[in-house]
């Protein structure tokens, strides 16, 4: 083809343009030209962006949108360990999510876990890791042994670390089955206040990580296992024993008390014991941290509640008094001292309608009412727990020799505590 005839077509070309017909009404069998026609020369073509021929833009995330991919449930619980090493080396702040309001067999508390900021930021309340230049944790990092425990949402396993050789618990719990039973938030206030406290005879959380499916919680191991199933071996405890065990309780709950945070979840299933017999309060799913010390949430358990709980009343540390008081009657006689169905237990509750065994002896029973006070101003304060005839005649006699390596092996605990705080 010449350089003229070329010229030619292309003269012809700038007077076409494709039709406005749809792309379904076009024939595939048709000519092509058939969808072409002469236009004037004074119309202009408008260009059209390639770009739009892919994709529709709806199909494609926007910023937005991939913002709120970022904000999942679980970040709250997220180690946020790149932000945490440049993080100043502070203890994690300890803080109540006050609108949360539960009621008792709901499950947890029905408020949903926030979405948490950066570590970085000063209003993050997540603890810290064990170590603010730790490594990103994972289960990788962990040899997992025996089953040791199970829960209504979790699973406990023995495990060690491999660098390290450290023996601990794992706590493994799956994020649906926190989701179904609306307990992240009970999750959260027990990562944020278990791991800031530091005494023998607390549970120590040392950390946390999760993956896409579970949140796993390292936790100190406590060798005997749950006191729970100790009493219901042995059916109630003597009452040096009982004794030992409550005064330990009163230790603990002052250091609580002292830091402003209420367990309301007292019972013999919380509890665990150590390799030296000492006992370790744990779950403080339902605890809260309250300067004020005054709630209004109904939670715990039905055996364990407090009369002004009940009544709907405001509540306070006096709560755990109470508790610690049918947690000793328990101890000593095998079973809560308001045990019935459950409208009867609150209506015994109310009234305070319960009766102590005459096997119990007269200080354990002075000890017990002292404790079951239907005014909180008038349950008998820890430190006189300590001080109680009942105590110091089974606390306080010549130590055996397993004593006294449990005694000091919490003293050094104490000592150490006091060193890192």
């Amino acid at each position: 083809m010449s350089i003229r005839q070329i010229a030619q077509v292309e003269s012809q070309l700038r007077g076409l343009t494709v039709s406005s017909g749809s792309e379904e009404n076009v024939d595939p069998q048709a000519p092509v030209y058939s969808t072409i026609k002469h236009v004037k020369s004074t119309s202009t073509i408008k260009v059209v962006p390639s770009s739009l021929a892919t994709k529709p833009l709806a199909l494609q995330p926007s910023i937005s949108q991939a913002q709120n991919l970022s904000k999942h449930t679980y970040l709250k619980l997220a180690v946020h360990n790149q932000a945490a090493s440049s993080s100043p080396k502070k203890k994690a702040a300890i803080i109540d999510d006050e609108n949360s309001r539960d009621d008792v067999g709901s499950g947890g508390p029905k408020n949903s876990l926030q979405v948490a900021p950066r570590r970085s930021d000063p209003s993050n309340n997540i603890p810290p890791q064990v170590s603010s230049n730790s490594k990103p944790m994972h289960l990788g990092m962990f040899e997992i042994g025996r089953p040791l425990g199970k829960g209504k949402f979790g699973r406990v396993y023995l495990a060690k670390e491999r660098k390290t050789g450290f023996v601990c618990a794992l706590k493994v719990l799956h994020k649906n089955e926190l989701q179904t039973g609306r307990v992240e938030t009970q999750l959260r206030r027990e990562v944020e206040i278990q791991s800031n406290l530091r005494h023998p005879n607390i549970l120590r959380l040392f950390g946390h990580f999760h993956d896409s499916k579970r949140v796993f919680l390292i936790i100190e191991f406590a060798g005997r296992g749950e006191l729970y199933k100790m009493l219901r071996k042995a059916g109630s405890f003597s009452e040096p024993r009982a004794a030992s065990y409550v005064a330990q309780m009163a230790s603990a709950l002052a250091y609580l008390h002292k830091k402003h945070v209420i367990h309301r979840d007292i019972k013999p299933e919380n509890i665990l014991v150590g390799s030296h017999g000492e006992i370790k309060l744990s779950d403080f799913g339902w605890s809260v941290h309250a300067p004020t010390n005054r709630r209004t949430t109904l939670c715990g358990t039905l055996d364990y509640l407090p009369p002004e709980m009940l009544r709907g009343d405001s509540h306070g540390e006096k709560v755990d008094l109470w508790s610690l008081g049918v947690l000793m009657y328990e101890f000593l006689v095998g079973n809560a001292p308001f045990e019935d169905t459950p409208i009867e237990t609150q209506k015994r509750i109310v009234k305070l309608n319960f009766k102590i065994p005459d096997f119990v002896s007269a200080e354990a029973k002075d000890l017990i009412t002292r404790l079951l006070r239907l005014d909180p101003e008038k349950r008998l304060p820890l430190d006189q727990v300590a001080q109680h005839p009942w105590i110091l005649k089974h606390c306080s006699k010549p130590q055996t020799a397993r004593e006294k390596q449990r005694n000091n092996h919490q003293r050094r605990q104490e000592s150490d505590y006091e060193d890192e705080e």
